[in-house]
């Protein structure tokens, strides 16, 4: 079994950064970073492997997002630059052996073991 928590959302001006936190304990291989805007569908943004050699970015993030991960604290990062207000939502952490890719995008089906979210607004 695999727990999650996230933390360091909040609200942030047009241009500004946040840094959102995963804490995680568990047997994973994976870690995905996925986000949720109202009426919309959950969009995974960014992914990452435990050992940190392999990574993913949406097109919607690539050049504004960088995912890491500290495994001496089994936490993985997600530092936001440049935020938008399209990048407004409830952001999750997300857990699993592998990746699932449908096409270019970062498929939320694919991960078992999901965080409780951390909400971004940017105005």
């Amino acid at each position: 079994h695999v727990q999650l928590v996230e933390s360091g959302g909040g609200s942030v001006q047009d241009g500004g950064s946040l840094r959102l936190s995963c804490a995680a304990s568990g047997n994973y291989v994976y870690i995905g970073w996925f986000r949720q805007a109202p009426g919309k569908e959950r969009e995974g943004v960014a992914a990452i492997n435990t050992r940190g050699t392999s990574t993913f970015y949406a097109d919607s993030v690539k050049g504004r997002f960088t995912v890491s991960q500290d495994n001496a604290k089994n936490t993985v990062y997600l530092q936001m630059n440049s935020l938008q207000p399209e990048d407004t939502a409830m952001y999750y952490c997300a857990a699993d052996q592998r990746p699932y890719f449908v096409g270019p995008r970062l498929v939320p089906g694919g991960f078992r073991y999901w965080g409780q979210g951390t909400q971004v607004t940017v105005s």
